[in-house]
Order: structure tokens, then C-alpha cells, then sequence
């Protein structure tokens, strides 16, 4: 196992003393601004400032939980993706701008931008199937993250109405449908960084309208400034309470950007030379293609009924998307095309449409408590991809040139039944049948394929015995392939490929206001999905088995004073060898250890706040491991102060202690415009840095109205 640095643990766990000796001196009772007013009609279970959990009976692993929005207020968060953090055992990066979606990482795997980790919004997905620049893409800069209320998270195979994406996790944002005051915020910091945010809500008829929006810029610490720039925007319209009720909601966003992608080492060893231009020397805020960047839109429509009372339960979710996004990446530089560069403009653009829905049933069987949840699924998208080989945002060459439909069709089973009081099972069943239909609209082939994958699990919760229960679960699961790879000949890819995993864990609350986690789990996965550095997307590769240890602690100490560590370690080993034919092989980019923790404040005095650190240990970025990652430390925190009833002042600072640790290392293959062809595929094989922001800081003024 990856040592961990003594001196994050000294560090943190003497913080943790002072805030322990500070905590016996205040009782200050704990004060959330901007909850919604229908939390206090919710069944809402909190034992911590991190977790919360809604409903125990409600849970089917060790490794599912709920985190409340007010909890993810008060930890300093950087860019929005990073919400994803608060989940324990993940980590999110940035290997690019700041409009690209964020690259995450969790249970051995590098889930490049979302392969096997699904997210979605009010129960809209996010991930989107056959995107131009990996499969999954999910990009979370649409979310405002004052308007969340919770994520509920969980993690594995085990759970029926989680399919595509979802080996690994799933993560379920749900929004505010309402505010119990109007709240606004103007924040400005270090490296050009700029936000304003309001949202309102009032009484319409018998219902309530929100509306939220933002604006934001930042240029970063980059040579050239990334210049992001985003603008977000929601409005919902709610009738009634979670017995009875609906909402509509459109969303809408924006996003520019340029990027400074990864840079190669020996550029930087080398460094720039104003005296010799064409040296090829690089500082590591320098970018190799000046022009790299993005453009994106994303604008939704939902409807959304429920009705529930004490034996059954319904609900249905109606969705329209539209999105499109156009990148220009340069990953390889000149290895290529020597004389143009290897710049490439992945673009997408679909219309998804989609519907879900579930009936639950309560009953009793005899004298067992039993439900029986019937559900469904549908979504379909429509796709135009395209690749072009591009000089300066300028497009040389068509690539290529697809037009794709995806349809997919899910229903799904759940039973429950509580043989005892100590004793639960729960049984799924999913059926997930796709349709890939891919015309290239250059050679005019086209393919179509129907593949149909079914996913039994199971779930066994014995306890609480001496506050203390048990969870075992197994399951099927699954990842569909990139619909454009049904075009490849002699051997088209197959569209859905097999997961199935298990998990074994302990939830214990050893003393009043401590929970304490503990899980074992493995997944097997038929086919990896890995970066390819020439396409700057997702290629399928071997068979893999990953196996792990996760432990999170969560303890109240008080009021106002909370106290939470994760702990993760993973192995990721190929079964059939990959790339390189050999079994045992590492999985390149699989996360083998991640640490974090914190101390959040809630009302000590009008006080709130968080201190925390992450840990991200070293991984093999080869399949022999004969190249490994630089591990990470950052630590971050928030100060505020409530100045009066509807008015907030805060502080966050990044980066601490102003760490110069890579936010994520590659290895493969590139040429720089001065060197000679390489003897690797004609570049050379070299680490592929993208550092991470230096010291930094930001000012918050916020409140209500």
C-alpha cells in the first residue's frame, strides 16, 4: 500500500486538537441559510456536517449516503466538479480549461471524464453516450451550486435503477425547489477570478417559481489566460409537497474557454529561451498549441410528478436536452503532421430525449414487510460527431463525420423484504436493450445494432446489533461502448460490456455521534476504456479485476464542529492483458490510494468554515509500472463570518501551502516543432504534466434579501 506523508496526519490531526479544546467552550446551535422551506416537512436523519442520511432503511450498501447541500456550502470548493469530492473515495482533476468537463477518479479506476461513474441532475442524466471526446463525458460547470440541496451517492453494482455509467458509482444531484429567503453572491479572488450569483423564489398560484443565475470569468495562472467564461441559468416552476406534487424546470449555459493542455517534461527540463526561441523549452504554465480551447452550450427542459402516500409510491421524470460542444486539443503536437501541428476539433452536437418513472408497492406476506418497485427507462440520442485536423482553430481536413442515433430501453424490479427486524434482502433485476444505428456521412456506410445485457443483483442487511450493521451485495452491471465503433472493420466493438461486482461492509456507531464505515469490494470489468493520446478520446482494451479497502469516519462533536476522514486503497490488474498481452499488468492511470479529510465549522459565534486536505497517491501511468505518478498533497480552506442576519463574509484559499505537485501526469508519446522524428511512432515517449494552480485566493460577499 502507497505510504501516506506523516505530515499530512500531524497536521491535520493537531487542527484537530485545537478545534476539539475550542469546541468545549461554545454550544451555538447550527443555522443553514438558503434551506428549502419544504425541509421541514422531510424525514431527514443528520449524524454529521458531511453525511446525511435520510432514511436507514432506505440504504442497500455500506457504501451509499447522502451529503446536504448546506454541508457542501461550507467546504472551499475550487471549480464545480469538484462537488464530486465530497463523495468519500473520489478525487477530481483538471487536465485542461476550465469549461472541459473534469477528469474523476474512483475504486481503481481512472474514470478519464465519467466512463463509469454516472451523475445525473433531478434525476436527468448527465453522461452522454458516444460523445466526441470520450465516452461518459459528463460535465458539471452547468451546476450552481448554491441551489443544490443534496447528492445522493452511491457506489457499485447493486442497485436497479442504475445503469449505463455506473460500474464504479453514481452520484444523484437534486436542486432547491424553493428558498426560504432570496439569496445573492459577488465573489472575487486571485489569478482574474470574478462571480456573481442571485436566485429568487416566490408564491405563483398554488405553487412556487425559482429562478437562479451566474456569471463567472477566471484566466487561472496560465501563460495564456484561460479566460473562461460561463453563464448559468435556472427556472422551476413547483406544485405542492413531497405527498403530492410536480415541477417543471428549463435550464440553460454557456461556457468559452481556452485551454493549456498537458505539457511534456523534457520541454520543461529544457525551459523557455527567450534567447533561443526554438529550443523548444517550455515553462510549466506554458502551453505548447497557444490556440487549444472550447465552446459550449447546454439548454434542458424537465417535468417531474409524484404521489406517494402509505402503501404506494409514483413518480415520473419527462426530459428534453439539447448540447453541443466544440474542442480544440492538441495532445500530440507535432508527431503527426511536422509542418501544421496536430491540433484536432472534436465537435458534438445531439437532442436527447428521454422518460423514466417508478411504481412502489408496500405490502406484507405473510408477516414480512415487503416492496416491490417497478421502473423504467428510456432515452435516446441523436448525434452528430466530427473530427477535424485543425491549425490554429482553423480546420484543414475532415477526419471524420458521423451522424449517430442511440436508443436505449430499461426496465427494472426491486423487491424488499424484512424478514426480521435484523434481517433484510433486497433483489434487482434490470434489462437494458440499446439500439446503435452510425451512418458516416463521408463514405456513407452505415451499421446498425441491436444488444440487449441483463443485471441480477442482490443486497443482505443484517443488524443494527450493538449499534452496529452488516451489508453484503453482488451484482451485474454494465458500460456501453462508443456507438461509432460498430463501423470498425474486421471487429466492431461490442455495443455493452460486462461489470459484475461484490462488496462486504460494516456501518458501526461505536460511541454517540461517531460513524465509522468499513467496506471490502471487487469489480470485474470485460473491457477497460483507456485514453488514447492521439485521438484525445476513449478506446476499449482488456479485461481487468479490481479489488479494495475504503473507511470513512464521521464524527460530531458538537453543534457547530464536525470531524470526517477517507481512507481508499485499490488494486487494478488486467486479466487478459490489455495492450501489451501479459495478465497481471497494471491498469495505466487506476488510482491506487486517495486520502481526505477535514474539520467544518457550521456557527461557532456567527463563525463558519472549513479546513481540508487531499491526498492523491502515486499510480502506474504503464502497464509494467515502470512509470508512476508524482503523489499530491493540497490543502484548502474557508473562513467566513456572519455579519448580520442576512449577510456573509468569507475567505477561501487553495493550495495552502502552495504545493507544486501535477494535477495529472500522462505518459505517451509526442514530438516538439524543433526535434527530430522519434523512435516512438515517430515522437518520443515522455511524462505529460498539467500542474496544478499555485496559492490562491477568493472573497465572498453573500446573503439573503
Amino acid at each position: 500500500m502507497d505510504k501516506l506523508p506523516c505530515s499530512i496526519f500531524f497536521k491535520l490531526h493537531l487542527a484537530f486538537l485545537i478545534m476539539l479544546f475550542l469546541s468545549t467552550g461554545s454550544n451555538a446551535e447550527e443555522n443553514d441559510q438558503g434551506e428549502t422551506t419544504s425541509n421541514q416537512n422531510k424525514r431527514t436523519y443528520s449524524f454529521g456536517d458531511a453525511i446525511e442520511i435520510r432514511d436507514k432503511k432506505a440504504e442497500r450498501s455500506v457504501s451509499e449516503g447522502r451529503i446536504s447541500g448546506a454541508a457542501l456550502r461550507r467546504r472551499p470548493i475550487q471549480s464545480t466538479g469538484e462537488i464530486a469530492e465530497a463523495i468519500p473515495g473520489v478525487l477530481v482533476t483538471q487536465h485542461s480549461g476550465g469549461g472541459k468537463a473534469n477528469q474523476y477518479y474512483l475504486r481503481g479506476f481512472d474514470l478519464d471524464h465519467g466512463t463509469d461513474i454516472a451523475a445525473s441532475l433531478d434525476g436527468v442524466p448527465i453522461n452522454m453516450p458516444t460523445h466526441a471526446h470520450g465516452q461518459g463525458y459528463t460535465d458539471l460547470n452547468f451546476i450552481i451550486p448554491e441551489l443544490i440541496h443534496d447528492v445522493h451517492y452511491k457506489k457499485g453494482v447493486y442497485y436497479a435503477e442504475e445503469g449505463d455509467f455506473s460500474s464504479a458509482g453514481a452520484m444523484n444531484i437534486s436542486y432547491s425547489k424553493s428558498l426560504q429567503k432570496n439569496l445573492y453572491s459577488i465573489e472575487a479572488g486571485s489569478l482574474g477570478y470574478e462571480r456573481i450569483f442571485i436566485a429568487e423564489s416566490k408564491k405563483l398560484g398554488k405553487g412556487t417559481i425559482l429562478f437562479g443565475t451566474e456569471y463567472s470569468s477566471y484566466k487561472g495562472a496560465w501563460t495564456i489566460p484561460d479566460r473562461y467564461q460561463k453563464l448559468n441559468s435556472v427556472l422551476s416552476y413547483s406544485v405542492g409537497d413531497e405527498e403530492q406534487g410536480m415541477s417543471i424546470t428549463a435550464m440553460g449555459y454557456k461556457g468559452a474557454w481556452h485551454a493549456t493542455n498537458q505539457i511534456p517534461q523534457r520541454a520543461v527540463k529544457k525551459g523557455r529561451s527567450w534567447l533561443d526561441p526554438n529550443n523548444d523549452g517550455l515553462n510549466p504554465y506554458d502551453p505548447v498549441d497557444p490556440t487549444d480551447g472550447g465552446l459550449t452550450h447546454r439548454a434542458s427542459a424537465t417535468f417531474e410528478g409524484h404521489k406517494r402516500n402509505s402503501h404506494s409510491e409514483a413518480k415520473i421524470i419527462l426530459y428534453g436536452v439539447y448540447y453541443d460542444l466544440g474542442l480544440y486539443s492538441d495532445y500530440t503536437f507535432f508527431m503527426v503532421d511536422h509542418d501544421r501541428g496536430d491540433q484536432v476539433e472534436q465537435v458534438d452536437q445531439r437532442t436527447i430525449s428521454g422518460m423514466k418513472g417508478h411504481y412502489k408497492l408496500k405490502s406484507n406476506i405473510f408477516s414480512f414487510k415487503m416492496e416491490n418497485t417497478f421502473g423504467f427507462q428510456v432515452r435516446r440520442d441523436f448525434i452528430h460527431n466530427s473530427l477535424y485536423h485543425t491549425e490554429s482553430r482553423s480546420r484543414l481536413d475532415t477526419e471524420s463525420n458521423k451522424r449517430i442515433l442511440e436508443t436505449s430501453l430499461s426496465p427494472t424490479y426491486e423487491n424488499r423484504i424484512q424478514w426480521i427486524s435484523k434481517i433484510v434482502s433486497i433483489i434487482g433485476m434490470r434489462s437494458d436493450t440499446y439500439y446503435m444505428n452510425v451512418t458516416d456521412a463521408m463514405s456513407y456506410a452505415s451499421a446498425g445494432k441491436t444488444a440487449n445485457i441483463v443485471s441480477p443483483k442482490v443486497s443482505w442487511i443484517f443488524g443494527p446489533w450493538a449499534n452496529t450493521e452488516f451489508f453484503v451485495n453482488y451484482g451485474f452491471g454494465f458500460h456501453s461502448n462508443d456507438a461509432k465503433g460498430i463501423l470498425v472493420k474486421p471487429s466492431p466493438v461490442t455495443p455493452l460490456v460486462r461489470t459484475k461486482g461484490g462488496e462486504a461492509g460494516m456501518r458501526t456507531t461505536p460511541v454517540k455521534q461517531i460513524v465509522l464505515n468499513v467496506a471490502y469490494w471487487f469489480l470485474d470489468v470485460n473491457s477497460e476504456l483507456v485514453f488514447n493520446g492521439d485521438s484525445g478520446s476513449t478506446d476499449p482494451s482488456g479485461r481487468s479485476i479490481r479489488k479494495g479497502i475504503e473507511l470513512s469516519l464521521s464524527y460530531k462533536l458538537n453543534s457547530w464542529l464536525n470531524f470526517d476522514e477517507d481512507l481508499s486503497y485499490s488494486s487494478a490488474r488486467y486479466t487478459n492483458g490489455g495492450f501489451l498481452g501479459r495478465d497481471g499488468d497494471y491498469v495505466p492511470q487506476a488510482i491506487h490510494s486517495a486520502f481526505s479529510s477535514g474539520l467544518s465549522v457550521a456557527d461557532l459565534d456567527g463563525f463558519f468554515g472549513a479546513i481540508r486536505v487531499r491526498y492523491f497517491g502515486p499510480r502506474p501511468l504503464v502497464q509494467n509500472n515502470s512509470v508512476r505518478s508524482t503523489p499530491s498533497t493540497f490543502w484548502n480552506i474557508k473562513i467566513g463570518k456572519k455579519l448580520s442576519e442576512n449577510l456573509n463574509l468569507s475567505l477561501d484559499i487553495f493550495n495552502i501551502f502552495n504545493s507544486h505537485a501535477p494535477q495529472v501526469q500522462y505518459y505517451y508519446a509526442t514530438r516538439l516543432k524543433n526535434e527530430d522524428p522519434g523512435p516512438d511512432d515517430g515522437g518520443y515517449n515522455d511524462t505529460l504534466t498539467h500542474p496544478s494552480a499555485p496559492r490562491n485566493f477568493r472573497v465572498s460577499i453573500s446573503g439573503t434579501f
